[in-house]
């Protein structure tokens, strides 16, 4: 690295900056600065102002492919749910859905965390868990009724 000089420090003189970069101001000064801006108006056609600028239409642009990330497709779901249906819950599965069946949540909660990794992760599995209990429950129902 080497030693910080003077060149080296920024603008208040404590807080050292890339010196290859131009000067951005800090975050912590600018805090809250976003909230409070208003929203864009409509370009005035002068070059001085608050709306400053040469007046244009906006372009329409084309989908783009990365707006689709994380959407699953139809083949893709129904893929799924015929795996699903044939092989069935893992055995951490079964041991989370038994767990929502006694009213256990957080502890469903914990074993999915412990199985996938993340908190997320694991709360979106406890809600698919849930979701098939529910569907079950009313299978099983709509059985009775007959």
């Amino acid at each position: 690295m080497g030693l910080i000089t003077e060149a080296h420090l920024g603008p208040i003189g404590t807080e050292p900056y890339n010196v290859n970069s131009q000067f951005y101001p800090l975050k912590h000064l600018t805090a809250g600065a976003s909230e409070e801006m208003a929203p864009n108006q409509p370009k005035s056609g002068l070059f001085v102002g608050l709306n400053k600028g040469h007046v244009v239409t906006p372009k329409e642009l084309a989908p783009r492919p990365s707006d689709r990330k994380g959407k699953t497709s139809k083949r893709v779901h129904f893929v799924r749910s015929l795996i699903r249906e044939v092989a069935g819950f893992a055995p951490y599965e079964k041991r989370i859905t038994e767990l929502l069946k006694v009213g256990k949540d957080k502890r469903a909660l914990k074993v999915a965390k412990r199985k996938l990794g993340t908190h997320k992760r694991a709360k979106k599995k406890r809600e698919e868990m849930a979701s098939a209990l529910r569907k079950m429950r009313a299978a099983a129902g709509g059985e009775k009724k007959k």
